[in-house]
C-alpha cells in the first residue's frame, strides 16, 4: 500500500480537488493514506484538507523538506509517494508505482507535463524523459519505498530549495532509480504571473547558482526578489 505525502503552505483554492483528484485516479486502490503536511497556513488548508478525506497534521517547522520528512515520520505504509498540492499524476498511478517496484526498483518519478498548451513548455518537459538528475524536478513527484527513504537520511532540511533534487542522488546510492513513461500534470499558474520565458530564465539561474555552489540564502534571495507571488 502507498501513502502520499504532500507539503502545503496556503493551498485552500486546490488542495481539495487534488485529493478528489488522486482518489478517482487511484484506480488499483492500492492507496489508503493520503498526508497534507501544513507549513503553517491561514487561509483554511488544513480544515479543506480534512473536508476532503485526508490526515491533515501542521508540521512544528516550516519548509518542504521538513514537512516532508515529518509526514514519512508518521506515514503506516511502506511506500512513500512525495506530491507537490498542484500536481496531478495519471491515471492508475498507484499500479504504475508498485509495478515499478515490483521489478526492482526502490524509487522513481513520472515525467513531466503542465496544464497549459504551450511549445515552450512542452519543450521544456520533453527533457525530464532523460534518467539524469539535472533535469529531476520536484513537480515530477516522487516515490521511494520507506526502507530507503530512511537508509538515505530523508530530505536535507537545510535545503530551502533542490531538495527534491538532491536527495534523489541518495536513493540511487542504495537502490535503482526509474523515470517512468507517463507524465503528471502540474499547474503552469507560475508561468503565467511571472511570463513564460522570464519564469524559466529565473529558474534556468537558480538551477545554475545551486550547480556553482552558492548559499541557500543566495538562492532563496534571488528566489524572493525576481519571483512574484512566490511562496518561499
Amino acid at each position: 500500500m502507498i501513502s502520499i505525502i504532500i507539503p502545503t503552505w496556503n493551498e485552500a483554492l486546490t488542495i481539495s480537488k487534488t485529493i478528489e483528484t488522486l482518489e478517482e485516479a487511484d484506480e488499483a486502490n492500492l492507496v489508503n493514506e493520503i498526508i497534507v503536511v501544513d507549513g503553517g497556513s491561514s487561509d483554511g488548508t488544513m480544515s479543506a484538507a480534512k473536508a476532503a478525506g485526508a490526515k491533515a497534521i501542521k508540521c512544528p517547522k516550516k519548509g518542504r523538506a521538513a514537512q516532508m520528512n515529518f509526514g514519512a515520520s508518521i506515514a503506516a505504509n511502506e511506500v512513500l509517494y512525495f506530491l507537490h498540492a498542484d500536481t496531478i499524476p495519471p491515471r492508475n498511478f498507484s499500479a504504475d508505482i508498485c509495478e515499478a517496484i515490483s521489478k526492482g526498483f526502490s524509487s522513481g518519478c513520472y515525467r513531466l507535463s503542465f496544464d497549459y498548451d504551450h511549445w515552450f513548455l512542452k519543450a521544456n518537459c520533453w527533457f525530464t524523459r532523460f534518467n539524469v538528475n539535472a533535469v529531476r524536478f520536484g513537480d515530477q513527484s516522487l516515490f521511494v519505498t520507506k526502507n530507503i527513504f530512511e537508509k538515505s537520511g530523508g530530505f536535507r532540511e537545510e535545503l530551502l530549495m533542490m531538495e527534491d533534487q538532491e536527495i534523489i542522488g541518495r536513493f540511487r546510492k542504495y537502490g535503482k532509480f526509474i523515470v517512468m513513461r507517463r507524465s503528471v500534470v502540474t499547474s503552469a499558474r507560475k508561468y503565467f504571473d511571472n511570463g513564460i520565458y522570464r519564469m524559466q530564465a529565473i529558474f534556468f539561474l537558480i538551477w545554475l547558482m545551486y550547480y556553482l555552489g552558492y548559499s541557500q540564502k543566495k538562492l532563496l534571495a534571488v528566489y524572493r526578489s525576481l519571483i512574484y507571488g512566490h511562496k518561499l
